[in-house]
């Protein structure tokens, strides 16, 4: 990626001073911890493993500071997301005439309080419409790398770029609109977290298409790193690696194929339009 021309943004916390810090919810039972495990996927909605937690909050947030000017990893971490900032802004302002209002982004180690509970980061980068901040712990980069095999730093702005999406999605209503049809029709919310989280990658790529056309941040490559992360983190090669066989049921981000499918459509149409996963007659 070719960040030289991008501003750092403003909003990045970081909480790794303070190494990890269990805070937020009080106990966490062995059902948290076991789905913690299995969330170490990025794009979790925290809401379905956080709230296992048991016991009301028991401690400050961490305290947070802005990231040291010498560390490349979080100077990255907020050029991509001061570029998030610039897309977002544009289209709300420009095509929805709304304010788009930034999400903060937390860096921090082992784990954090936020206002879904107890962020841990087993359960990988995630975001929290509580609180409106997306939560991440650097070392799932390495591990994007090491266990998925998805190395490289557009896949890592991809990862940032989809937890974002999921802000877009909380700011348009479309999370409480989801949240809403779940209560009403349990037995769908597997299908609906499955286009929630597709529309998160046509979002993140209908970012990466503004942000190369406004900048020209794109480099040989780099679409190819993120349709790499992409395919890794799909439900069906996910279970295949864990269990042995696939479960199309029990589907929460969807397939590999849907989520390249998806961020490809983004990043190709640069429309907010093309983007409708809930009402695609097929994903």
């Amino acid at each position: 990626m070719r960040l030289d021309r991008s501003r750092q943004s403003e909003n990045v916390e970081d909480r790794r001073s303070s190494g990890p810090r269990i805070g937020g919810r009080g106990t966490i039972g062995i059902g948290t911890i076991v789905l913690a495990l299995v969330a170490m996927y990025f794009g979790v909605d925290p809401s379905v493993v956080l709230q296992m937690a048991e016991g009301p909050p028991t401690q400050q947030e961490a305290p947070a500071s802005r990231p040291p000017a010498n560390d490349p990893q979080a100077v990255f971490v907020s050029k991509v997301l001061g570029e998030t900032e610039d897309v977002w802004t544009s289209i709300f302002q420009n095509e929805l005439n709304r304010q788009y209002v930034e999400p903060k982004l937390v860096l921090f180690r082992g784990a954090t309080p936020t206002a879904c509970g107890t962020g841990q980061s087993a359960m990988g980068p995630f975001y929290c419409p509580g609180d409106s901040k997306v939560y991440i712990d650097l070392s799932f980069f390495d591990e994007l790398q090491s266990r998925f095999k998805a190395p490289g730093d557009f896949a890592q702005a991809y990862v940032i770029a989809h937890e974002v999406g999921h802000h877009v999605q909380h700011l348009l209503g479309i999370s409480d609109q989801v949240d809403n049809l779940r209560r009403r029709n349990p037995a769908q919310a597997n299908a609906l977290s499955v286009r929630m989280e597709l529309q998160a990658d046509c979002f993140a790529g209908l970012w990466a298409q503004r942000a190369d056309a406004a900048r020209n941040i794109l480099e040989g490559g780099d679409v190819e790193e993120a349709l790499a992360a992409a395919t890794a983190i799909g439900d069906d090669r996910l279970q295949k690696q864990t269990q042995g066989y696939v479960v199309p049921d029990a589907f929460t981000h969807g397939t590999s194929a849907q989520r390249v499918r998806w961020f490809k459509r983004g990043l190709e149409s640069g429309s907010l339009k093309q983007c409708d996963t809930f009402g695609a007659s097929s994903l």
